[in-house]
């Protein structure tokens, strides 16, 4: 039970992260000696130091002179394997060979290909005792953005929206109508900071004209992404502004202006759910929230292009509107937020 318990520091540890750390995992190390923690540290930012590297120098700035002896007798538990390749740091299995640590045990093996049990094999190598699949299953969940893009070649995806009691998305005139409440909207601007990007189509554009900022919530606003085939959407929307990096996938140019990236793609009437999804892949977006329209919406959902499913059903009902979109998946989470009710699905069907 005491290794599940270290496991989960390094899980408490790693959601630190969330938010900074893509394209890379989100990654907890704590160091134990005698049952004792000694150091911990996690990623905290891409491009700077791994969760390995803080923990061990947690430990040299605890312990100073005492460090060495107690590395060379500690256990030091990850929560996915250590990388064994020069990337923008170098290996972290070096480093933990380099202190001597005397046992390493792994919550989950990397599946990048430059890691992939590289890193305990160099472990192993190098004497080190190595023990995995300590807590897999919620290692895997906290970092399924990574194993997604990793795995599948393309980002996470997570679909986003509100519907009446009686099943209605939004009004039939282009005239804007919040659905759900203000706490609501509070907590989808925190999502925003947790994900890469956000994406909508140009209806939505248009007949709301929204910033998609997280400017309730501390933290950084998401790539913006509009789906523009004409490019319709006027240069004076909100989306257009430089709070944010925009992304215009559109069959007309492609262009850099600015903080705007015009990307121009061919035949966007056919499947273009597929052809989204790998283009965001090569820009290195880990995770994208689709939040409408209902078109995009349903074009993901019959595509079976989506992983998490995040649906606020409000108390009011409207007479007339267009329908929401119908989603089949294996309900995970039910909350309430104020007087919405929050309905978090996911799909298994890709996995």
């Amino acid at each position: 039970m005491t290794d599940q318990l270290y496991m989960q520091r390094c899980l408490e540890l790693a959601k630190m992260g969330i938010g900074s750390v893509s394209p890379n995992p989100l990654v907890g190390c704590v160091i134990v000696n005698n049952g004792q923690i000694i150091g911990e540290g996690y990623h905290k930012k891409f491009g700077e130091a791994h969760a390995e590297v803080n923990a061990i120098n947690d430990v040299l700035k605890n312990h100073r002179d005492k460090a060495a002896e107690l590395l060379s007798n500690a256990t030091a538990y990850v929560s996915l394997e250590p990388c064994a390749h020069f990337g923008k740091t170098p290996p972290c299995a070096d480093l933990l060979i380099k202190h001597r640590i005397k046992k390493v045990v792994i919550g989950n093996t990397d599946p990048f290909a430059d890691v992939n049990g590289k890193g305990i094999e160099k472990l192993q190598n190098a004497g080190i005792k190595v023990e995995t699949g300590i807590l897999e299953n919620e290692c895997r969940y906290l970092n399924r953005r990574f194993f997604t893009r990793i795995k599948q070649q393309r980002p996470f995806i997570i679909l986003k929206w509100a519907t009446t009691a009686n099943g209605y998305f939004a009004p039939k005139n282009t005239v804007q109508q919040w659905i759900s409440g203000p706490l609501s909207k509070k907590l989808v601007h925190k999502w925003r900071t947790e994900e890469d990007a956000i994406l909508i189509g140009k209806q939505t554009a248009i007949a709301d004209n929204p910033q998609l900022s997280a400017r309730e919530w501390p933290g950084k606003n998401p790539v913006r992404i509009l789906i523009d085939r004409n490019l319709h959407v006027p240069a004076n929307n909100h989306i257009y502004n430089n709070s944010a990096k925009t992304i215009v996938i559109n069959e007309v140019k492609t262009e850099v202006q600015n903080n705007v990236h015009f990307i121009q793609m061919e035949d966007m009437q056919y499947y273009l759910p597929q052809k989204i999804a790998f283009q965001l892949y090569l820009m290195d977006i880990q995770s994208v929230i689709i939040e409408g329209g209902a078109n995009i919406l349903n074009q993901f959902i019959q595509g079976n292009l989506w992983d998490e499913a995040r649906v606020f059903t409000s108390a009011t009902s409207w007479s007339d509107g267009i329908a929401s979109p119908v989603i089949n998946g294996i309900i995970t989470e039910e909350h309430y937020v104020e007087k919405d009710k929050l309905t978090i699905y996911q799909n298994n069907q890709n996995k």
